[in-house]
Protein backbone atom coordinates (compact mmCIF):
# COMPACT_ATOMS: atom_id res chain seq x y z
CA UNK A 1 0.00 0.00 0.00
CA UNK A 2 1.43 3.23 -1.15
CA UNK A 3 1.60 5.69 1.72
CA UNK A 4 0.86 9.58 1.77
CA UNK A 5 2.97 11.69 1.15
CA UNK A 6 3.38 14.52 3.50
CA UNK A 7 2.25 17.92 2.09
CA UNK A 8 5.62 20.10 2.33
CA UNK A 9 5.20 23.53 4.05
CA UNK A 10 3.71 25.83 1.59
CA UNK A 11 6.66 28.34 2.80
CA UNK A 12 9.42 25.63 0.97
CA UNK A 13 7.21 24.70 -2.10
CA UNK A 14 9.92 23.77 -4.32
CA UNK A 15 11.53 21.05 -1.92
CA UNK A 16 8.67 19.04 -3.32
CA UNK A 17 8.03 20.34 -6.65
CA UNK A 18 4.09 21.71 -5.24
CA UNK A 19 3.35 25.26 -5.80
CA UNK A 20 0.41 26.69 -3.51
CA UNK A 21 -2.68 27.94 -4.61
CA UNK A 22 -2.69 31.48 -5.85
CA UNK A 23 -6.08 31.73 -7.43
CA UNK A 24 -8.03 33.41 -3.99
CA UNK A 25 -6.92 35.68 -1.53
CA UNK A 26 -5.83 34.05 1.18
CA UNK A 27 -8.47 34.49 4.46
CA UNK A 28 -11.37 35.35 1.72
CA UNK A 29 -13.81 32.50 3.17
CA UNK A 30 -13.50 34.05 7.00
CA UNK A 31 -13.29 37.46 5.77
CA UNK A 32 -16.64 36.64 3.98
CA UNK A 33 -17.96 35.19 7.14
CA UNK A 34 -16.99 37.50 9.40
CA UNK A 35 -18.76 40.07 6.62
CA UNK A 36 -21.92 38.34 7.02
CA UNK A 37 -22.65 37.65 10.88
CA UNK A 38 -21.65 41.75 11.65
CA UNK A 39 -24.28 42.91 8.91
CA UNK A 40 -26.56 40.33 10.51
CA UNK A 41 -25.99 42.14 13.81
CA UNK A 42 -26.59 45.28 12.56
CA UNK A 43 -29.57 44.61 11.18
CA UNK A 44 -30.99 42.82 14.10
CA UNK A 45 -30.16 46.04 16.28
CA UNK A 46 -31.23 48.90 13.45
CA UNK A 47 -34.72 46.20 13.76
CA UNK A 48 -34.78 45.98 17.21
CA UNK A 49 -34.52 49.89 17.78
CA UNK A 50 -36.99 50.61 15.11
CA UNK A 51 -39.68 48.63 17.19
CA UNK A 52 -38.70 50.32 20.05
CA UNK A 53 -39.09 53.81 19.06
CA UNK A 54 -42.33 53.67 16.54
CA UNK A 55 -44.97 53.97 19.21
CA UNK A 56 -42.63 56.74 20.97
CA UNK A 57 -42.19 58.59 17.33
CA UNK A 58 -45.56 58.27 16.50
CA UNK A 59 -46.73 59.28 20.45
CA UNK A 60 -44.39 62.85 19.56
CA UNK A 61 -45.68 62.98 15.78
CA UNK A 62 -49.33 63.41 16.89
CA UNK A 63 -48.81 65.66 19.61
CA UNK A 64 -46.41 67.91 18.48
CA UNK A 65 -46.92 68.12 14.03
CA UNK A 66 -44.99 71.22 13.78
CA UNK A 67 -41.82 69.48 15.24
CA UNK A 68 -41.72 67.14 12.21
CA UNK A 69 -40.72 69.79 10.02
CA UNK A 70 -37.07 70.68 11.19
CA UNK A 71 -34.61 68.17 9.40
CA UNK A 72 -32.28 65.85 10.92
CA UNK A 73 -28.71 66.97 12.47
CA UNK A 74 -30.27 70.51 12.74
CA UNK A 75 -31.48 72.54 15.77
CA UNK A 76 -35.05 74.40 16.27
CA UNK A 77 -36.60 75.65 18.57
CA UNK A 78 -40.38 75.19 19.87
CA UNK A 79 -43.10 77.86 19.03
CA UNK A 80 -44.78 78.69 21.66
CA UNK A 81 -47.72 77.01 23.14
CA UNK A 82 -51.53 78.17 23.13
CA UNK A 83 -51.59 78.87 26.14
CA UNK A 84 -48.31 81.38 26.35
CA UNK A 85 -48.86 83.12 23.11
CA UNK A 86 -49.91 86.58 23.29
CA UNK A 87 -53.49 86.62 22.10
CA UNK A 88 -54.91 87.89 18.95
CA UNK A 89 -56.83 91.18 18.95
CA UNK A 90 -60.43 90.94 19.35
CA UNK A 91 -62.67 91.72 16.18
CA UNK A 92 -65.53 92.99 18.50
CA UNK A 93 -65.84 96.70 17.63
CA UNK A 94 -64.77 99.22 20.67
CA UNK A 95 -68.25 99.66 22.65
CA UNK A 96 -66.67 102.26 24.78
CA UNK A 97 -68.75 105.41 25.00
CA UNK A 98 -67.26 108.11 22.88
CA UNK A 99 -65.65 111.44 24.65
CA UNK A 100 -68.71 113.33 22.98
CA UNK A 101 -71.44 110.69 24.76
CA UNK A 102 -69.48 110.80 27.74
CA UNK A 103 -69.23 114.55 28.05
CA UNK A 104 -73.49 114.81 27.69
CA UNK A 105 -75.29 114.93 30.82
CA UNK A 106 -77.71 112.66 31.05
CA UNK A 107 -81.63 114.23 31.07
CA UNK A 108 -83.73 113.65 34.04
CA UNK A 109 -87.47 113.69 34.49
CA UNK A 110 -87.39 114.15 37.91
CA UNK A 111 -88.90 117.19 39.80
CA UNK A 112 -85.99 119.98 40.03
CA UNK A 113 -84.51 119.34 43.54
CA UNK A 114 -83.40 122.57 46.06
CA UNK A 115 -80.69 124.93 44.63
CA UNK A 116 -77.17 125.36 47.35
CA UNK A 117 -78.10 126.92 50.42
CA UNK A 118 -81.74 125.95 50.30
CA UNK A 119 -83.30 123.94 53.43
CA UNK A 120 -84.09 120.34 52.50
CA UNK A 121 -87.40 119.55 53.20
CA UNK A 122 -88.58 117.70 56.31
CA UNK A 123 -89.07 113.83 55.95
CA UNK A 124 -93.10 113.99 56.00
CA UNK A 125 -93.31 116.67 53.42
CA UNK A 126 -95.58 116.12 50.78
CA UNK A 127 -94.20 116.15 47.19
CA UNK A 128 -94.25 119.36 45.08
CA UNK A 129 -96.87 119.76 42.78
CA UNK A 130 -96.67 118.32 38.74
CA UNK A 131 -97.35 120.73 36.29
CA UNK A 132 -100.59 120.72 34.97
CA UNK A 133 -103.27 122.57 32.57
CA UNK A 134 -105.06 123.33 35.75
CA UNK A 135 -106.20 126.81 37.48
CA UNK A 136 -104.85 127.66 40.81
CA UNK A 137 -104.91 130.35 43.06
CA UNK A 138 -101.27 131.13 44.63
CA UNK A 139 -101.85 131.95 48.34
CA UNK A 140 -99.16 132.87 50.81
CA UNK A 141 -97.87 131.22 53.72
CA UNK A 142 -97.41 134.20 56.29
CA UNK A 143 -100.30 135.46 54.63
CA UNK A 144 -102.51 132.64 54.13
CA UNK A 145 -105.85 135.34 53.58
CA UNK A 146 -103.94 136.79 50.55
CA UNK A 147 -103.53 135.51 47.30
CA UNK A 148 -101.45 136.97 43.89
CA UNK A 149 -103.61 139.26 41.65
CA UNK A 150 -102.98 140.94 38.65
CA UNK A 151 -103.02 144.76 39.47
CA UNK A 152 -102.14 147.72 36.88
CA UNK A 153 -100.09 144.97 35.19
CA UNK A 154 -97.97 143.93 38.34
CA UNK A 155 -98.55 141.06 40.64
CA UNK A 156 -99.21 141.76 44.13
CA UNK A 157 -100.74 140.49 47.42
CA UNK A 158 -104.58 140.72 47.92
CA UNK A 159 -107.49 139.67 49.66
CA UNK A 160 -109.05 138.87 46.61
CA UNK A 161 -107.79 136.12 44.98
CA UNK A 162 -107.46 135.91 41.05
CA UNK A 163 -106.68 132.36 39.28
CA UNK A 164 -104.14 131.47 37.22
CA UNK A 165 -103.67 128.85 34.49
CA UNK A 166 -100.83 126.56 35.50
CA UNK A 167 -99.06 125.31 32.76
CA UNK A 168 -95.66 123.23 31.45
CA UNK A 169 -92.93 125.89 31.38
CA UNK A 170 -92.28 127.48 28.08
CA UNK A 171 -88.51 127.19 28.93
CA UNK A 172 -88.49 123.89 30.44
CA UNK A 173 -91.21 121.44 30.59
CA UNK A 174 -90.82 120.32 34.17
CA UNK A 175 -91.18 124.01 35.64
CA UNK A 176 -94.24 125.85 35.87
CA UNK A 177 -95.42 129.11 33.46
CA UNK A 178 -98.84 130.81 34.60
CA UNK A 179 -101.18 132.03 32.27
CA UNK A 180 -103.77 134.78 33.00
CA UNK A 181 -107.76 134.69 31.34
CA UNK A 182 -107.06 136.79 28.61
CA UNK A 183 -103.80 135.24 27.52
CA UNK A 184 -100.42 136.69 29.07
CA UNK A 185 -97.75 135.50 31.19
CA UNK A 186 -96.68 136.36 34.21
CA UNK A 187 -93.03 137.03 33.87
CA UNK A 188 -90.26 138.95 35.84
CA UNK A 189 -88.94 141.65 34.18
CA UNK A 190 -86.66 144.28 36.42
CA UNK A 191 -87.37 141.63 38.95
CA UNK A 192 -90.76 142.47 39.43
CA UNK A 193 -93.32 140.09 38.80
CA UNK A 194 -96.00 141.29 36.09
CA UNK A 195 -98.43 139.83 33.31
CA UNK A 196 -97.45 140.72 29.46
CA UNK A 197 -98.11 139.08 25.94
CA UNK A 198 -96.05 136.50 24.78
CA UNK A 199 -93.96 137.91 22.26
CA UNK A 200 -91.96 134.68 21.21
CA UNK A 201 -88.78 135.67 22.42
CA UNK A 202 -86.53 133.03 23.68
CA UNK A 203 -86.14 136.03 26.42
CA UNK A 204 -89.72 135.97 27.21
CA UNK A 205 -90.19 132.22 27.82
CA UNK A 206 -87.40 131.87 30.43
CA UNK A 207 -88.44 134.98 32.18
CA UNK A 208 -92.10 133.59 32.88
CA UNK A 209 -90.65 130.26 33.54
CA UNK A 210 -89.97 129.08 37.25
CA UNK A 211 -88.72 125.98 39.00
CA UNK A 212 -90.85 124.16 42.12
CA UNK A 213 -88.56 123.64 44.65
CA UNK A 214 -88.91 122.01 48.28
CA UNK A 215 -89.96 124.60 51.39
CA UNK A 216 -89.90 124.37 54.55
CA UNK A 217 -93.17 124.83 55.33
CA UNK A 218 -95.26 121.84 54.75
CA UNK A 219 -97.82 121.65 51.06
CA UNK A 220 -95.53 124.82 49.78
CA UNK A 221 -93.08 125.58 47.08
CA UNK A 222 -90.70 128.10 46.26
CA UNK A 223 -90.44 129.44 42.83
CA UNK A 224 -86.90 129.95 41.83
CA UNK A 225 -86.76 131.68 38.42
CA UNK A 226 -84.96 129.99 35.04
CA UNK A 227 -82.30 132.50 34.04
CA UNK A 228 -81.72 133.82 37.01
CA UNK A 229 -80.55 130.55 39.26
CA UNK A 230 -80.17 131.57 42.95
CA UNK A 231 -83.36 133.88 42.66
CA UNK A 232 -87.10 133.06 44.11
CA UNK A 233 -90.18 134.67 43.77
CA UNK A 234 -91.18 136.17 47.37
CA UNK A 235 -93.45 139.55 48.08
CA UNK A 236 -91.97 142.15 49.88
CA UNK A 237 -94.31 145.14 50.64
CA UNK A 238 -96.88 142.56 49.59
CA UNK A 239 -95.09 142.95 45.79
CA UNK A 240 -94.38 139.87 44.33
CA UNK A 241 -90.53 140.72 42.94
CA UNK A 242 -87.51 138.47 42.43
CA UNK A 243 -84.84 138.12 45.27
CA UNK A 244 -81.37 136.23 46.01
CA UNK A 245 -82.27 133.64 48.34
CA UNK A 246 -82.08 133.94 52.44
CA UNK A 247 -81.65 131.69 55.05
CA UNK A 248 -83.43 133.94 57.42
CA UNK A 249 -87.25 132.44 58.00
CA UNK A 250 -88.60 135.76 57.17
CA UNK A 251 -87.38 135.07 53.96
CA UNK A 252 -88.60 131.75 53.48
CA UNK A 253 -91.92 132.86 54.73
CA UNK A 254 -91.89 135.42 52.36
CA UNK A 255 -90.91 133.00 49.60
CA UNK A 256 -93.27 129.94 50.21
CA UNK A 257 -96.32 129.30 48.56
CA UNK A 258 -99.19 127.06 47.98
CA UNK A 259 -101.02 126.44 44.54
CA UNK A 260 -104.54 125.59 45.54
CA UNK A 261 -108.03 125.42 43.80
CA UNK A 262 -109.45 128.72 43.22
Amino acid sequence: MPQKKSRPPQDRPWESGWAPDTSRTPGTRRLWLAGALALATIGACVTAIAVTQRPADDLSHSASPSTSASPPGLISFATPSASTASPAPSAEPDRRPSAHSRARPPRTTATPTPSRGHAEPSAGEPADPKPVTAWRSVRSVNYPDRAWQVSGGLVRLTASAGSFKLLKGLAEPSCYSFATADGSYLRHREFLLRAERDDGSTLFARDATFCPRASSHSGAVMLESVNYPGRYLRHRDFQLRLDPYQSGELYRADAAFRLVSP
